[in-house]
């Protein structure tokens, strides 16, 4: 069977995998380059972590899995996946309310959680300055983060080594159906498959609007919303960290080498694609400061770079996942939980395309629920949107 995934970023890479390891004839259509979308702009946190309902905390427990599974895979070192957990606290009362809510609510669903002191808390990462009121901290242990580069020359060299191509740069315009397959119109000619695979990111509204099946997409060009978000890389710095912090005024995590990654939630309402903010601007400085008062060996921290990140997010907030119209040809996978969920919706997808059977996992989120709906809930503002 000849299928065409359009692009590759982690859900484009996963999906090709488990397409050609289960012997399909893979093409990946990309416009620019691996990782040109969302993949390359990500905090890259593994988590279900306030996601709901309770079927997307069970879908993303589930993409934890996967990355498990993957990383334990014979012969192939998982490089890209750190499994260290997160620590988690609050600093005033409604954000202690928000978060003992959150870890009952977790606690009840069975998801690894507990409380720590800041003692032990010190004992997962010995740099770590907290305020002296601070006494509860959230431990997940199951928890990460993963580098998405090395994810995807996992998960893309994988799919190549059983016969997966790459047509790079390859812009396509628009798909549809005929009588043997699917034509795909690129910019510069055509080609056809027996099936495609929409794994566009914050494309997807575009090319599902050329079948006559369009999937509403959040504007991932608004300014201010939860679609965007500022991400900063710093110089490599002497600090000890190994895992995720998810801290009320700053999430960090390593990003190889001694280098960090920085994301302060509430600056993402100044972030707006067509004005990327100065690396050495009022929000470097900003991040800069915070790093340093959340971990010691970061003083003269420097950014190296400050991305703004579009987020690729169906317009109800929650994962897509399944055919467009009736005849099981054009499938389309569309999250915001991308790095989470990449390597499980590969093999989900691949499942159901070439066997037919239905995903139960997939069943809350197929992409009926959002085709022709014009009123769709109001997302959540950016400073509370979950990231990964």
């Amino acid at each position: 069977m000849k299928i065409a995934v359009i692009g590759l970023g982690v859900l484009g890479a996963g999906v090709a995998r488990a397409l050609a390891l289960m012997g399909a004839e893979v093409t990946v259509f990309e416009r620019a380059a691996a990782m040109a979308g969302t993949s390359g702009t990500t905090f890259a946190w593994t988590n279900s972590h306030n996601k709901n309902p309770r079927s997307y905390h069970d879908l993303n427990v589930a993409g934890l899995s996967e990355h498990a599974a993957l990383a334990r895979h014979p012969g192939a070192a998982p490089t890209w996946y750190v499994c260290n957990g997160n620590l988690e606290w609050a600093e005033d009362a409604p954000g202690a309310e928000r978060l003992t809510a959150s870890v009952a609510e977790l606690v009840d669903r069975e998801y690894p959680v507990r409380w720590i002191t800041p003692q032990q808390a010190r004992e997962f990462v010995p740099d770590l300055r907290l305020a002296a009121h601070i006494e509860h901290i959230a431990h997940y242990p199951t928890e990460g983060h993963v580098f998405p580069a090395l994810l995807v020359s996992r998960l893309w060299g994988e799919a190549r080594d059983h016969g997966a191509r790459l047509r790079c740069p390859a812009t396509v315009t628009g798909l549809s159906e005929t009588a043997r397959g699917v034509r795909i119109e690129l910019s510069d000619g055509v080609a056809e498959a027996d099936a495609v695979v929409i794994a566009a990111g914050r494309w997807t509204e575009a090319l599902t609007a050329s079948t006559g099946h369009r999937i509403p997409m959040a504007d991932p060009d608004a300014a201010g919303t939860a679609t965007v978000g500022l991400l900063g890389y710093t110089n490599p710095l002497p600090t000890r960290l190994d895992r995720v912090l998810t801290t009320p005024r700053l999430n960090v995590r390593p990003d190889g080498a001694g280098r960090l990654i920085v994301q302060g939630l509430d600056l993402d309402a100044d972030a707006d694609p067509a004005s990327p903010p100065a690396v050495d601007g009022h929000h470097a400085r900003e991040l800069c400061g915070r790093l340093t008062g959340l971990l010691a060996g970061t003083e003269g921290a420097r950014l190296e770079s400050l991305r703004v990140g579009q987020r690729a997010l169906p317009a109800d907030g929650l994962t897509v996942a399944g055919f467009l119209g009736d005849n099981a040809r054009i499938y389309t996978v569309a999250t915001h939980s991308g790095i989470t969920l990449g390597p499980l919706l590969g093999r989900l997808a691949a499942q159901e395309l070439l066997t037919g059977d239905p995903e139960d996992l997939l069943a809350d989120f197929r992409p009926e629920r959002l085709i022709g709906r014009t009123e769709l809930p109001t997302l959540r503002p950016a400073r509370f949107a979950g990231q990964q």
